[in-house]
């Protein structure tokens, strides 16, 4: 079962994800600071004489429950907003933190090996 995953993990250009991580991160940004664009009202159709005209009171409540839904939806969408962001960050510092990681592991690496050519130069001498 994990194979799939490391497969799905060696697939994915990292280097592209790394270099591309600040412009998401900032796009993010630029979401959040932009206001929303000013949208021009579409005129309402106006009632037939022979429809049924709602009376003022429905007309008031239709309103106010319709006033009720954009400020949620608009609510919805500061707090859509403000999740994209905080997850461009969350993606920038796992980013780092795996540029940091490949290079630790590189060090490793290196060291590791300059300890078995060590090794093998001290049991070289050794028994040679």
């Amino acid at each position: 079962m994990a194979i799939p995953w490391l497969s799905a993990l060696k697939a994915v250009p990292w280097g592209d994800v790394i270099s591309h991580a600040p412009s998401v991160l900032e796009k993010a940004r630029d979401l959040m600071a932009r206001k929303p664009a000013d949208v021009e009202p579409q005129p309402m159709a106006t009632p037939d004489v022979h429809d049924d005209v709602p009376s003022l009171g429905e007309l008031k409540n239709r309103l106010l429950e319709a006033s009720m839904q954009l400020e949620d939806l608009q609510q919805r969408q500061r707090q859509l907003t403000q999740t994209v962001s905080e997850l461009a960050e969350q993606n920038a510092g796992l980013v780092s933190a795996v540029g940091g990681l490949r290079q630790t592991l590189r060090l490793v690496g290196v060291g590791l090996t300059l300890a078995f050519v060590a090794l093998g130069a001290v049991a070289y001498t050794q028994w040679f």
